[in-house]
């Protein structure tokens, strides 16, 4: 369980229960806590981790956007996420990496210094209930009426706490309705992305994702439109129109945990076929860079 696990804290290992911080932290009441979520799986050489330079980079990203420190290198972080792996012996699973400001606090400013930092290692089923899905399991979605955070409001391109009421509330309005996630689109009308995914749509054999710049610079999403260019698959990224929601041949939502996850309906729409002959081909190239069975994305994976 979740609080029997071995847990990096500021530089210590304590186990899950111990790795608390008080209620009155800045982190809590204001929610400028910053974080990042990375899978590890098994392959024949052992656990790697996903793509870890590129999640540490990002995380590094989302502190500099909001003018934090982080008290370790990239280098350092690294070391620190593998070495924490190492010590739960799970074969694969999840870590989520979070820096954030421990001292209590009233004022809305956060305090100068260095954020603390936290290594969790998650065994979704075992710690949370979450079974994983199959490769021919897909989910119902509904565009929700909540608009995607408008790039001029917040940094967006920041995986912060706060920014993650925006699809708590989209996510919620689709479970209260019946539907298992939420579409959301941007300020301008336009297609953005779900409560914690990005989005991909497939309309004749072309695969199409709304741009960065109103939403989360996904490093699922850039490893999809990288793994579709390779197997001659034509992609475009930029501006979608909501109506292509309900022209699409196929819809799939990408994501850490669930790398390719397609969508069987979309409001009352039912798609005509689920997964989608393009979503099963991205979906198995997929799966085989991750089990460490493709030499042309080998370098994608980092030994445990």
């Amino acid at each position: 369980m979740l609080e029997n696990r071995t847990v990096y804290l500021d530089g210590a290992f304590v186990l899950g229960h111990e790795a608390t911080i008080p209620i009155m932290s800045h982190s809590m009441g204001r929610g400028s806590a910053i974080f990042d979520v990375l899978s590890f799986g098994e392959t024949k050489q052992g656990s790697a981790v996903f793509r870890l330079d590129e999640h540490i980079s990002r995380f590094q990203r989302s502190a500099s956007a909001l003018g934090m420190k982080l008290p370790l290198s990239d280098q350092e972080l690294r070391d620190a996420v593998l070495e924490t792996i190492r010590k739960n012996a799970i074969r694969s699973g999840a870590v989520k990496i979070t820096g954030f400001h421990a001292e209590p606090s009233l004022s809305l400013l956060p305090p100068k210094k260095p954020l603390h930092l936290a290594i969790f290692v998650i065994d979704p089923e075992e710690d949370f209930g979450e079974k994983p899905m199959t490769d021919q399991e897909s989910v119902t979605a509904l565009v929700s009426r909540w608009r995607r955070l408008d790039p001029l409001t917040v940094p967006i391109e920041a995986k912060v706490a706060a920014n993650y009421l925006n699809g708590m509330v989209a996510r919620t309005e689709a479970s209260d309705k019946g539907f298992d996630y939420a579409m959301m689109l941007d300020s301008d009308g336009n297609i953005a992305e779900g409560g914690t995914e990005s989005i991909f749509l497939v309309r004749e054999k072309r695969l199409l994702t709304p741009n960065i710049g109103h939403i989360l610079q996904g490093i699922t999403r850039k490893s999809v439109l990288a793994v579709a260019e390779a197997m001659g698959i034509e992609t475009f990224a930029g501006t979608l129109k909501e109506e292509l929601l309900f022209e699409a041949d196929e819809i799939f939502f990408s994501g850490t945990i669930h790398r390719v996850l397609p969508v069987r309906q979309l409001g009352s729409r039912v798609m005509p076929e689920t997964p989608g002959p393009v979503t099963r081909m991205i979906s198995a190239r997929m799966k085989e860079i991750a089990s460490g069975r493709d030499p042309q994305f080998q370098h994608w994976l980092f030994s445990v």
